[in-house]
């Protein structure tokens, strides 16, 4: 797998600061709050995972997956949901805790179509990995570990084809890797 990555963009110490500085910030904006987390599958597990070690409040913790890139490397535009919540998100403070942040589009569906109509008393997202210069939608995470370039990025949960998720550390994967 290593020969796969051109560059390491974010070390395995410098995630363990992201996580530790976001679950110290999150504890204290959420520390009279109900508070919700919720896991977007698969790509973030390892992120919710450190995240959620680093926060000092009580919480709860749901998943749900959704799906809009499939085996390529470009989004689809459309959301698949293959998994909902099994916490009905109403009168939580609901806190979406995402691998990486790009066109916006499944964050943007996840708000408008399965959070806000079920009454969620409010929701924001923590993201891993901004990667603003791809947005499409009208989307803005209220907590950020850090931003990375239009770069093909994977490890620490974010995968290719579903390979790589393992990694230690987020990279840039090769070009040859998934281009045809």
């Amino acid at each position: 797998m290593l020969k796969d990555i051109e560059r390491v963009l974010v070390s395995s110490e410098e995630l363990q600061k992201i996580t530790e500085r976001l679950g110290k910030q999150i504890s204290e904006d959420y520390k009279d709050k109900n508070l919700l987390l919720v896991s977007v599958l698969k790509g973030s597990i390892s992120f919710m995972a450190d995240l959620m070690r680093n926060i000092t409040i009580p919480c709860q913790i749901d998943f749900m997956a959704l799906s809009t890139y499939g085996s390529g490397t470009e989004s689809s535009g459309r959301v698949r949901v293959n998994k909902d919540l099994d916490i009905y998100p109403e009168g939580y403070d609901i806190l979406i805790v995402e691998d990486i942040l790009d066109s916006g589009r499944t964050l943007e569906y996840i708000i408008n179509n399965m959070l806000l109509p079920k009454n969620a008393k409010s929701v924001k997202i923590c993201t891993l990995l901004d990667k603003p210069e791809r947005r499409v939608a009208n989307i803005t995470a209220d907590y950020v570990g850090t931003s990375v370039p239009n770069a093909f990025v994977v490890g620490y949960g974010l995968d290719f084809d579903e390979k790589y998720r393992n990694l230690p550390f987020i990279g840039e994967l090769k070009k040859e890797v998934y281009s045809d």
